[in-house]
């Protein structure tokens, strides 16, 4: 039996977080696996302080120059690594990274967000589609999957503060909130909500405008999604709102294998 640590973090630019004590997070977390999202990096640009960490990292980098951005930092080599999900825009905006180990895969993804109009909202819900198809692929094999990251959609309404005046909005919106229900109708399960069936107040996005973070007006938006035969390896389930190095917090999940 082993257990593995295992977070997924929206850090909304590598370099900012860094200055902003990521390091420690990482020390004190201890990690054995990272999702990072929003990386908004080339690999030559990281921080040569993430070099010296003990990972083995691995990147899907967006084409357009500080953008996007999803990485894997795993304390042991994948088996194999998988770069976006075969089409084309997705993939050039640096969004899905898979990494497939002996006894599961691990994927990092960064949804669309549709605040900036229909525009965006159209090709996030055209990326809901794929990215359906792309989940449910994943399953076909019974190989323990996990999908984190930030899917830029609150499920229900103990997921987001003030709900009744969210219908409207990107990231509530019904036609999002139904794909969520599909995804966990199809065979994969939220493993912070297996922990936590009711819990509330609990976010993992707080806009930077009018103190939200202070006042706890979040959103829970970043997922840890598993097959089913991940849920009952879910030992914990933590959202690590103390830390304050991006706008998000990370998801941090212990699994028993």
């Amino acid at each position: 039996m082993a257990d593995l640590k295992i977070a997924s973090y929206n850090v909304n630019g590598i370099r900012a977080a860094t200055k902003k004590g990521l390091l420690s997070w990482i020390n004190e977390t201890a990690p054995d696996l990272i999702c990072f999202q929003e990386m908004r990096s080339s690999e030559k640009d990281m921080p040569k302080e993430l070099a010296e960490l003990n990972y083995v990292q691995y990147h899907q980098i967006a084409q357009k120059k500080g953008y996007s951005g999803v990485s894997i930092f795993s304390n042991s080599p994948a088996n194999t690594i998988h770069y976006g999900i075969g089409v084309d825009w997705i993939d050039e905006e640096g969004r899905v990274l898979t990494a497939e180990y002996d006894e599961f895969r691990l994927v990092s993804s960064y949804f669309p967000s549709g605040t900036i109009g229909d525009v965006r909202q159209d090709m996030k819900m055209e990326f809901l589609s794929y990215f359906m198809d792309f989940a449910m692929a994943l399953k076909e094999d019974g190989k323990p999957t996990i999908i984190t990251g930030d899917f830029n959609i609150c499920h229900l309404n103990i997921d987001i503060h003030n709900p009744d005046k969210q219908h409207n909005t990107s990231g509530f919106l019904p036609e999002e909130r139904s794909w969520v229900t599909q995804l966990l109708s199809k065979g994969y399960a939220d493993a912070f909500r297996e922990i936590h069936p009711s819990l509330r107040d609990t976010y993992s996005w707080w806009s930077y405008r009018a103190g939200s973070k202070a006042r706890n007006k979040g959103w829970r938006i970043d997922y840890h999604m598993v097959t089913e035969t991940m849920v009952q390896r879910i030992l914990e389930a933590e959202i690590e709102s103390r830390w304050d190095m991006s706008d998000h917090a990370p998801v941090t999940v212990t699994y028993r294998f």
